[in-house]
């Protein structure tokens, strides 16, 4: 019995390093799709990390976002254009990166708490429910509990959004010399629609990869 559980205890550490190191891999290329769209360029950024989010534990997403940080700092080109360096963590940009920091344990205990608190399966828990069990709910169960996980979810994005997007036009005004407005005009405003879009985007996606891993 004990060598069971040590097997299964040494399974799920090497499944959560295999899907941390996903997660900054996914983080790394969407930061390389690029639109120049004035002073702040238009990534995939928010979502591989609204996915990494909803898809990994909380503690895994901690570590993913500080690894990904990590490699950036000592200049290994992660961030958006393939760049790296303390510059860019210094630079106009760089406040949203200090965000990502801040916004995913936020963001990830949040999800995770709230969860707990309302007995709500995460998406991984859920689609991992037997033929059986999610027989014996009916229709309507079954979408409330969809539409539950998959609003809280989005709100869990928002959250890590919002404070990415504080902490970006924070140092934006800082490093550019411009008042609060005006930074978040240039460095906010032309991305809120987009970015929520890419919520939902990344939220859609986490689900349909944890039914394909289950």
């Amino acid at each position: 019995m004990e060598s069971v559980k040590t097997r299964s205890a040494t399974s799920q550490r090497a499944r959560s390093v295999a899907f941390v190191g996903l997660a900054i891999a996914i983080m790394a290329v969407s930061a390389w799709v690029v639109v120049p769209l004035g002073p702040i360029p238009f990534t995939l950024q928010m979502f591989a990390i609204t996915f990494a989010i909803v898809v990994l534990k909380p503690k895994d997403a901690m570590v993913a976002i500080a690894g990904y940080l990590l490699l950036g700092a000592v200049g290994v080109p992660v961030f958006s254009g393939m760049r790296g360096g303390i510059g860019v963590l210094a630079g106009p940009t760089g406040g949203f990166l200090w965000g990502y920091l801040i916004g995913v344990p936020v963001a990830s205990l949040f999800l995770c708490l709230v969860r707990d608190g309302l007995g709500i399966a995460s998406s991984r828990k859920a689609v991992g429910r037997t033929r059986a069990e999610k027989t014996a709910l009916s229709k309507v169960q079954r979408a409330a509990g969809f539409f539950r996980s998959f609003g809280l979810e989005i709100v869990a994005g928002v959250i890590f959004t919002v404070i990415a997007d504080l902490c970006g036009c924070v140092q934006f005004m800082v490093v550019g010399h411009v008042d609060f407005a005006t930074a978040f005009l240039a460095a906010v405003a032309p991305f809120v629609v987009l970015d929520f879009c890419k919520i939902v985007a990344a939220v859609i996606c986490a689900r349909a990869v944890s039914e394909a891993v289950r």
